[in-house]
């Protein structure tokens, strides 16, 4: 099963469209994992009309998108139990609260967003994911995405443009 793994587009306002490279790994997925600041729920609804989406709402997502997504959640694809949260809050770094997300859960990914930094480590069996942004790079030298590939294993990748 292969999934395309996204966060932070802030559309309409820092892009009108996700890229080509996103949208061609779209089209290779089974299912589109958003960690939130979509700012539009458009957007949603665009991907929607695209693919089979989970995601969560973001502190740039107004409440039509928190009363769809929510603001965390457990997902089970292939056995594999996913956590996804935003991961903005207070007290410690994004990955720390993403972290504490998920401590009382079992979860074999946690995907988080916010930073719009990509970062991939597994720490005590658990791989930490966040896709960077596709459409508001910040202060990282290129747009990401990310696509994670569940079987008998975990197989996850960064992609840079």
């Amino acid at each position: 099963m292969k999934i395309t793994v996204i966060s932070d587009t802030h559309m309409p306002g820092k892009a009108n469209s996700l890229p080509l490279e996103v949208l061609q790994s779209i089209e290779n997925a089974d299912v589109l994992i958003h960690a939130g600041d979509f700012t539009s729920v458009e957007v949603l609804d665009y991907l929607e009309s695209l693919i089979k989406v989970d995601g969560v709402a973001g502190n740039n997502d107004g409440p039509d998108i928190l009363i769809r997504l929510g603001k965390k959640k457990i997902v089970e694809y292939e056995g594999f139990r996913i956590g996804i949260v935003h991961g903005d809050g207070y007290h410690g770094t994004t990955l720390q609260i993403a972290k504490r997300a998920f401590a009382n859960d079992i979860v074999d990914i946690v995907i988080f967003g916010h930073t719009h930094q990509p970062y991939k480590e597994i720490e005590e069996g658990v791989l930490y994911f966040n896709p960077g942004s596709p459409t508001n790079r910040r202060r990282s030298p290129k747009h990401s995405f990310g696509e994670i590939t569940l079987g008998k294993t975990i197989e996850s990748e960064l992609f840079y443009f």
